[in-house]
């Protein structure tokens, strides 16, 4: 199964095209994700969208600069260079796609009941069943005391 998932920096404002059969909306545009290690150049790659998603990255404004993650399938495509050869070059072809900004906010929203003490977003009857034991409580009777394992105990 190919499917990845990827956070890049949008290098180039999104472009709307259509097919000439049928008029499927086709968004097309570069990214660049970092290098593995500091000194490594980031790398560039093209990202297509189809369809309805396609009118959605055309319709939600996304610009250079914005930071993504993107979700879809990683292609190989052979490019015929003026030089006399052909070069190999990465594409994806997005299922989905989410600003790191939104995705941000959305993170905040559902720890808020968590961090308010109700899981789940629903209220507690009991306020003692939202929060955590203490570190100088004991164990429940039922349950044996949580002991650190040796690194010796531990298979490799």
């Amino acid at each position: 199964m190919n499917h990845c998932i990827l956070m890049a920096e949008i290098v180039e404002i999104p472009q709307l095209r259509y097919t000439s059969d049928n008029q499927t909306p086709i968004a097309e545009f570069k990214v660049k994700i970092a290098g593995l290690r500091s000194e490594d150049s980031p790398s560039q790659f093209k990202v297509v969208g189809w369809g309805n998603l396609a009118q959605t990255i055309q319709d939600s404004g996304y610009a250079p600069g914005d930071r993504v993650v993107i979700e879809g399938r990683l292609t190989m495509k052979s490019v015929d260079r003026p030089e006399g050869f052909r070069e190999k070059q990465a594409e994806i072809t997005a299922q989905r796609l989410h600003r790191i900004a939104e995705l941000q906010s959305m993170m905040l929203a559902e720890a808020a009941p968590i961090a308010e003490g109700n899981v789940g977003g629903g209220s507690s009857s009991n306020p003692t069943t939202s929060r955590a034991p203490s570190a100088n409580t004991p164990p429940p009777a039922n349950q044996p005391a949580a002991t650190t394992p040796d690194y010796d105990e531990i298979p490799f």
